[in-house]
């Protein structure tokens, strides 16, 4: 308790302000009784599954029952949980704008089934506590100018000077709205709909923590903090990263290990890799994972050039907390390709041709206001299997890419990501992008279930793609090497080579993953390297010839 007041301290600055925080979240917490913890430590047995509650659909009945039959008749044996975006009521953003954060979207299904998917499966809820849906109780509540919702949101000064303020789109801040007391501006940082909490107020904050430990309660393994580096605001600054943002984290990692221990924190911050590493604390007093953002741009770039070097140096230079945070590694999901994070990693040419080969391959791209009058690309709408190969590829080549690239993602260390249309070969959803007009709907495409039980079964792209997906997952849950505090050496043996070497010397065991992403036939001299390939069950004895886009794991004797 202790830790938590000064947490405050931190956050609120005065005495008067601290107190009445601690009093709001006593109030709101006396409610929950301290538990002991339970749950198991992340494995090489831990990958998580990123999908839409409604991913796949069938007529006459709930998309949450759909989606748990769908994992129990094919993944379960390959995949333990389960990353579901925000399944509450929304306005809009495909759910990232919450009408209640309390309830399930009725038209998803109920609690009960995501009770039914908690008791199989190790669940991360989404918590898009940055901002809220205008159409939300609170925000109307607002409008009205009730208590406490008068303060849950921050009005703002329209004259006042917000250019050093980082924007991740190009739109407004700012919103007009109608008030009880008149028109009011409040800061909107992703869209008109989209309206950014204060928490400022006590009262937000409190809030906030009672809605996170009932998520845990309710079944949620992990906890996802989306956009989590813009929620505290302060004039001046570029209002990203402050340190009220990690004191508040922190705060919520203090007040989970009481009342839900063993929930574990995943920040979301689509930045460059310096500040996307700091949400790791000290390794154990704050996110519990943090995502690997610029694993997706450079992975793209290496196998399009056929080049790993640069992926290789900035994999040499990834370095781990002490204690048991981890990486949270993926390469696809709902949203695109974030190109921040590529900042100091790629050259301004580098990026521009990833942005060519998106636009040529059927894709979009975003950009972001720099606040100078420029924009810049700011993430890549394209699906990935077509995001690394050109339109007139030929399946083969383009399925082995594609596999290649997924591999690199089992291979690392950290916890991989998969979302839902990486693992089952989906392509460019044309349609609904452009009967839509919003970009990232290229690669949020919904899947009617009998048709693609059809698929799966039957002799395709997408039956190929998947059954050797899940087959890779299925070995990779049995190696200790590949376990998350597995240690990762970069080994640089040819530029067309990603090498790694993955060591568990608790477990006595160590394989060498070899990932080609070039089109090349690579014949390699692997001087003590000896054993067997989990992938075929060769046997390796100090050289290799490996085939374009071909992977092995060797298990060391």
């Amino acid at each position: 308790m202790e830790n938590m007041k000064l947490r405050l301290k931190r956050i609120y600055k005065t005495e008067e302000k601290v107190q009445e925080a601690w009093d709001k979240i006593s109030e709101k917490l006396e409610k929950y009784q301290p538990m002991e913890k339970t749950g198991s430590e992340l494995s090489q047995e831990d990958s998580i599954l990123i999908t839409y509650g409604d991913s796949i659909r069938k007529e006459g009945m709930s998309p949450l029952k759909v989606l748990k039959n769908f994992l129990d008749d094919y993944v379960k044996d390959a995949i333990s949980n389960v990353h579901l975006l925000p399944m509450f009521p929304y306005s809009s953003d495909d759910g990232f704008s919450v009408v209640d954060y309390r309830q399930i979207n009725p038209d998803l299904g109920t609690w009960e089934n995501i009770s039914e998917l908690a008791g199989e499966y190790g669940l991360m809820f989404d918590a898009v506590i940055n901002h809220i849906s205008k159409s939300s109780e609170w925000f109307r509540g607002y409008q009205a100018c009730e208590k406490p919702y008068k303060n849950y949101f921050l009005t703002c000064d329209p004259e006042a000077d917000y250019s050093q303020v980082t924007r991740p789109r190009a739109l407004p801040l700012l919103t007009e709205f109608d008030t009880a007391e008149g028109k009011k501006h409040v800061w909107t940082t992703f869209s008109e709909d989209q309206i950014d909490l204060n928490f400022e107020s006590p009262d937000v904050l409190a809030e906030i923590l009672d809605i996170l430990i009932m998520y845990a309660k309710s079944g949620a393994r992990f906890l996802r903090l989306d956009a989590i580096g813009f929620l505290w605001k302060e004039p001046g600054t570029s209002c990203m990263h402050l340190p009220e943002t990690h004191e508040i984290i922190k705060l919520m990692k203090d007040v989970l290990s009481i009342y839900a221990p063993g929930t574990m924190i995943i920040t979301e911050a689509n930045v460059p890799h310096k500040d996307n590493i700091s949400y790791f604390g000290n390794g154990s007093d704050e996110a519990d994972m943090v995502y690997q953002f610029p694993l997706p741009p450079l992975t793209m770039y290496s196998i399009l050039k056929g080049n790993a070097d640069i992926l290789s140096s900035w994999m040499e230079n990834l370095e781990l907390p002490e204690g048991k945070a981890t990486f949270f590694n993926f390469l696809s999901s709902h949203d695109g390709i974030g190109m921040r994070p590529t900042e100091g990693l790629l050259s301004a040419k580098d990026r521009e041709f990833l942005v060519e080969n998106t636009l040529k391959s059927g894709g979009r791209v975003s950009y972001k206001d720099n606040g100078d009058g420029t924009k810049s690309p700011y993430e890549l709408n394209i699906n990935y299997q077509d995001a690394l190969s050109s339109p007139d590829e030929a399946d083969e080549v383009r399925i082995a890419k594609f596999l290649a690239a997924e591999t690199i993602l089992l291979s690392m260390q950290g916890v991989p990501g998969i979302y839902i249309h990486s693992l089952l070969g989906s392509r460019n959803d044309y349609f609904g992008m452009t009967t839509s007009d919003i970009p990232r709907r290229i690669n949020r495409e919904r899947l009617d279930y009998n048709k693609l039980r059809m698929q799966l079964d039957g002799d395709t792209n997408r039956s190929e793609i998947f059954k050797e997906f899940i087959r890779r997952l299925k070995i990779r849950k049995l190696e200790p090497s590949f376990a998350p505090q597995a240690s990762q050496v970069v080994l640089k043996i040819d530029s067309r080579i990603l090498a790694l070497k993955r060591e568990n010397p608790d477990k006595g065991t160590c394989v060498y993953a070899l990932i080609n992403v070039s089109p090349d036939t690579v014949s390699l001299e692997l001087a003590g390297v000896k054993g067997v390939n989990l992938l075929d069950d060769r046997q390796i004895q100090e050289k290799i010839r490996m085939s374009p886009y071909e992977t092995v794991w060797v298990k060391s004797n």
